[in-house]
């Protein structure tokens, strides 16, 4: 192995909306000194942190019908950071844009759902409430338009809504890192990571310019992250379902955010139509949910890396046939697939929209080609089934982080826990400041746990 010339304190590797988070964190509010940014990309948030690989939607769990009031708690506490974050950081809103937001109920059985939910929600959103037929035709009049139903039309509204183009928020990050520090940070982009081993109390990670070496490690590399943590022993006991999301476009038919009730049984986003961060006059309607077998959406180089998370074992096989063998998400399966085959799919998908949109046309729908990225699901080998929500593995001095949840909305608290989590590897001398990193975002009255 070539010897390593300098030793990090850290090493991020990834550097997509959670990276930098981290990044942010540890260089701005610790005093550790020496941290490497090592990104396979030229740039920043080229993956799943483009603005063209998510929903581009700040969840703040407010209007997500899938959330219980405890998971709402948590998600709104973390979505707050990054919202205070923008409001401090992003005067001239060249990150976001905001726009009201709803999630709609068609029928008395959506309806009811609502109201229950309301009820249990208020309290924790001030800014929530309800809203009728007349209310909702005066913010989104298409919703309405040529709606042919005499069944109750109700709705969940705040104005509450923020639409994010996460690359941007990377690239802040990232500049706040290195503007308002004194940190030796060192960015290594087009740096691809080769290999991670370890000796006696360092990492050493392999690149095809150098290998550096270093004391604690936070692969925040998405799906990739989990074939980094088997190339370690880490993980062996999980497998990826990859699922990717697509999208439809169309004309600016509505002026914000619009829901719609999630399925039961269902662990994917119900659809909805939202305008692009910046393009009011652009509908974005999606996304869409297909298990395909890569690591990263159109790049099929990674589709032999996905099988090796999973190891080609009968287990592998076993769990992907037992979960997408199941009647309910065999089927939307299936009709998610057909929704990305031309002059067919939109034919299809066309019905969703209807929901949110009944007046739209055919010839107003067309795919969002190059949309979409992939939101990796882990796989328990043993259990055999979806293990939902924040996939993290932890180890000796090093953590791997494989999908956040909901996303990219908990960037900053994902950051906040794993600082805490990295400066308890490196030792006593090691101080992270959460009272300033809190105070900076706005959250100085929330209980801190030290």
């Amino acid at each position: 192995m070539t010897a390593a010339q300098t030793v990090y304190e850290v090493a991020i590797i990834g550097a997509g909306v959670s990276g930098t988070a981290l990044l942010y964190s540890l260089s701005n509010y610790t005093n550790i000194n020496r941290i490497a940014l090592i990104e396979k990309n030229p740039e920043v948030a080229l993956v799943n942190s483009h603005r063209t690989s998510n929903s581009q939607t700040l969840h703040f769990g407010d209007i997500e019908t899938n959330y219980t009031l405890e998971k709402a708690k948590k998600v709104n506490k973390a979505a707050s950071l990054v919202k205070n974050y923008l409001l401090q950081n992003d005067a001239r809103q060249e990150i976001y844009s905001k726009y009201h937001k709803m999630v709609l109920a068609i029928g008395k059985e959506q309806a009811d759902q609502l109201r229950n939910r309301y009820a249990e929600f208020k309290s924790l959103f001030p800014e929530l409430r309800l809203i009728d037929k007349d209310q909702i035709q005066s913010v989104e009049p298409n919703v309405l338009k040529e709606r042919e139903t005499d069944e109750e039309v109700l709705a969940l509204f705040t104005e509450e809504g923020y639409t994010i183009d996460y690359q941007k928020l990377a690239q802040s990050f990232l500049q706040q890192a290195l503007e308002n520090s004194n940190k030796n940070i060192d960015l290594m982009m087009g740096t691809k990571v080769k290999r991670i081993t370890r000796e006696g109390d360092l990492y050493y990670i392999q690149t095809a310019r150098e290998t550096i070496a270093a004391k604690v490690v936070a692969v925040t590399a998405g799906a990739h992250s989990l074939l980094f943590a088997k190339s370690l022993g880490y993980g062996k006991d999980y497998a990826l379902l990859s699922v990717a999301g697509s999208f439809y476009f169309a004309p600016g038919v509505l002026n914000g955010k619009v829901y719609t009730v999630q399925l039961k049984k269902l662990p994917f986003a119900a659809i909805h139509g939202d305008p692009e961060v910046h393009n009011q006059s652009q509908t974005r309607f999606g996304p869409t949910a297909k298990a395909i077998p890569m690591l990263e959406r159109h790049h099929y180089g990674t589709i032999w890396s996905y099988f090796k998370t999973a190891g080609l074992s009968l287990d592998a096989f076993i769990s992907f046939f037992k979960i997408l063998s199941e009647p309910v998400i065999l089927k939307y399966i299936v009709k998610n697939y057909i929704y990305d085959i031309p002059f067919i799919g939109k034919r299809l998908f066309i019905k969703e929209v209807k929901r949110i949109v009944p007046s739209i046309k055919l010839s107003e729908l067309k795919f969002a080609k190059k949309y979409g990225g992939i939101r990796p699901q882990i796989v328990n080998l043993k259990t055999k089934s979806l293990e939902l929500g924040e996939a993290k593995i932890l180890g000796e001095n090093i953590l791997f982080n494989i999908t956040p949840s909901p996303g990219a909305s908990t960037c900053l608290q994902n950051a906040e826990d794993d600082t805490e989590r990295i400066i308890s590897f490196l030792g006593e001398e090691y101080r992270f400041d959460k009272n300033r990193f809190l105070q900076d975002l706005g959250m100085e009255n929330r209980q801190i746990l030290i």
